[in-house]
């Protein structure tokens, strides 16, 4: 079988898969419709461009969001890569100057002599040909359509929104202060406080204001990503124990806030600030005008608006086993959001299991199982789980880990989750015996 793959997307799964399978002596043509047709919520035509937050989660490996990140670098992880290169110091957080990141992979993958990029929309994928599908939540309009087609299994949606981006120079220092909750770390989180009465007048003014009109369709919101205005009509107090958490962050003046917005570095110069939790669909003069009344943002420029965007996937546990591969199409294989993988830690994570499993296809060889001992098999092992009736995307987390059996203290029963996951990834590799990967 001749070992090209073409990869339909340059997200973060789709040079992921790339960039592992040039590396493994593949060649790769990789599809990519921007800058010649782009999306809603795209602003550059850099690869792996991170749409919404700049933040990859934590990196404390006594979460799964931790663990995964030292999985992947275990296969030598071109997103990981570039995070550490481009990384903006947040406390225990991953934060990334998203420019610099997105410019680092485009660079490696542009300059890979075994990596084709065409700039084109994919709107008829080849299923007799070995593919990677990751075209991710914002997949045009005409390929999900043949995709829907192709695969005869019903079409799933929701809508995503992201945060405003804020120009430092216009925040009032005077009003916002640097700490991290509860000091822990170096203190690199704006915090904005707001006394009850403020509070209350901000509030008002959210739930009050117009927001873009959305049709029926496009109210199937992302619990994981909603909007604050959607938030805060849950009731009065919903924010002070969401993204308002005011607990851990007494202000210098020894006072303990009502409420805080917090402002996390958006760039390495922190010349740029994202708002935390602030997800939204105000119309932009909506923004500028409730947002306005947090202390230190009365005068805020913002360099980038709120806004909400399409998100689509596929009911991947009627499509796809847990090698992220098409059940009736075995030549085919999808990664990233697309899939339900819910984050972009874990669409990158799906990038390398399943261009790792079209190499093993690729040589005529069992494909690997990671086993829900690790937090990229427990990915895999819920996107392709037949019981799901109601398939919902979701992050990775400690649920859908095998649990340890005993009892144990919460955070050694944590370390010993990771401790167990790096063994079963150790174990793959030397049962794969591919030399490339550390």
């Amino acid at each position: 079988m001749s070992k090209e793959v073409i990869v339909i997307g340059a997200g973060l799964a789709g040079v992921e898969a790339s960039y592992l399978l040039a590396n493994l002596g593949v060649k790769v043509k990789l599809y990519e419709m921007r800058p010649k047709k782009s999306s809603p919520a795209h602003q550059t035509e850099l690869f792996a461009e991170l749409v919404c937050s700049n933040s990859l989660r934590s990196n404390s490996e006594e979460n799964a969001a931790g663990i995964l990140k030292r999985e992947m670098k275990a296969f030598n992880s071109l997103v990981m890569e570039s995070a550490l290169e481009n990384i903006i110091e947040s406390g225990n957080n991953l934060s990334v100057d998203r420019v610099g990141f997105s410019k680092y992979i485009t660079d490696k993958i542009t300059s890979h002599p075994l990596i084709e990029v065409i700039h084109e929309e994919v709107v008829e994928p080849d299923f007799s040909k070995p593919t990677i599908i990751a075209t991710g939540p914002l997949t045009s309009d005409a390929l999900s359509l043949r995709i829907k087609e192709i695969l005869g299994s019903e079409d799933y949606f929701f809508f995503d929104a992201a945060a405003p981006i804020i120009d430092k120079s216009s925040i009032n220092m005077q009003k916002a202060y640097f700490k991290s909750r509860y000091d822990k770390g170096e203190a690199l989180y704006l915090n904005c406080p707001l006394s009850k009465e403020e509070y209350e007048v901000f509030y008002q003014a959210l739930i009050s204001a117009e927001i873009k009109e959305l049709r029926d369709f496009e109210k199937n919101v992302f619990e994981g990503c909603m909007p604050v205005e959607v938030m805060a009509k849950r009731g009065l107090d919903t924010l002070r124990y969401g993204p308002l958490k005011p607990v851990g962050l007494t202000m210098p003046c020894g006072n303990k806030p009502y409420a805080v917005v917090q402002l996390r570095p958006d760039d390495a110069q922190k010349n740029l600030y994202n708002m935390v939790g602030f997800q939204t669909n105000l119309k932009f003069s909506e923004q500028l005008k409730v947002f306005r009344l947090i202390p230190g943002l009365e005068n805020m420029k913002i360099a980038r608006y709120g806004v909400m965007h399409k998100n689509t996937y596929i009911n991947s546990p009627k499509i796809l086993n847990r090698y992220f591969q098409v059940n009736k199409s075995p030549k085919v294989f999808f990664a990233g959001q697309i899939t339900g993988v819910e984050g972009y830690v874990e669409s990158s994570a799906s990038g390398l299991a399943a261009s790792l499993n079209m190499y093993r296809y690729l040589e005529g060889k069992e494909l690997i199982d990671f086993s829900r001992q690790t937090m990229i098999g427990a990915l895999a092992n819920y996107i392709s789980n037949p019981t799901i009736s109601n398939f919902q995307p979701m992050n990775i987390n400690l649920s859908i880990v095998d649990d340890l059996s005993g009892s144990y203290h919460k955070s050694i029963k944590r370390k010993l989750i990771c401790e167990r996951a790096l063994l079963k990834i150790q174990e793959i590799l030397k049962d794969t015996g591919l030399s490339y990967f550390k």
